[in-house]
């Protein structure tokens, strides 16, 4: 009769194969805490990048309630240039009337709207040229104030927030020609 093998018997049979087998145990043991710290580390990733991308995302669309307005706002400004030249067309012709008033009232309202959301004009008329805020459409030789600056406003330019809208079309200062 052939002798069977069992656990029990395994472990009478000697120090060498209990010790084998807590050897194995510690491999298996070492391999599933690699594994466990693996899949942690998974987890704390995904979890960053999951917070990351909500602020990410609050950010986003708290701009984009911020910046709403920016296309009523580039479609009013043609009309606010159409009556800021029928203002200067009256002031021309010396037109003190109730009209020219009446334009005057449109325009201030339009601009108190404009500000109200955030649109306000970008003062450039004697300011140093910046092309993030100035379209220079030409230069022009000026004696009396530094090189790069602004001589005359073509076309007034807005901001919305700290946003260009449009930028301001001027003419800037050149330095004088050299005489020689």
């Amino acid at each position: 009769m052939a002798e069977t093998t069992t656990p029990a018997n395994e472990q009478k049979k000697g120090p060498e194969n209990q010790a084998d087998a807590l050897n194995e145990l510690r491999g298996k043991l070492a391999a599933t805490e690699r594994a466990r710290d693996e899949y942690l580390d998974l987890a704390r990733q995904v979890r960053a990048d999951f917070e990351n991308y909500q602020k990410r995302s609050q950010r986003d669309l708290a701009t984009e309630r911020r910046y709403a307005q920016e296309p009523l706002a580039r479609d009013l400004l043609p009309a606010l240039d159409n009556l800021d030249r029928a203002l200067d067309a009256a002031a021309k012709a010396g037109d003190q009337a109730a009209l020219a008033k009446g334009v005057e009232m449109v325009r201030s309202q339009l601009l108190d709207a404009l500000r109200r959301h955030g649109v306000t004009r970008i003062e450039a008329q004697g300011q140093p040229f910046d092309p993030n805020k100035h379209e220079a459409v030409m230069q022009q030789p000026g004696a009396d104030v530094p090189p790069q600056t602004v001589l005359q406003v073509l076309e007034q330019g807005y901001m919305i927030h700290e946003r260009v809208l449009r930028p301001a079309r001027v003419i800037v200062s050149a330095a004088p020609p050299k005489r020689g």
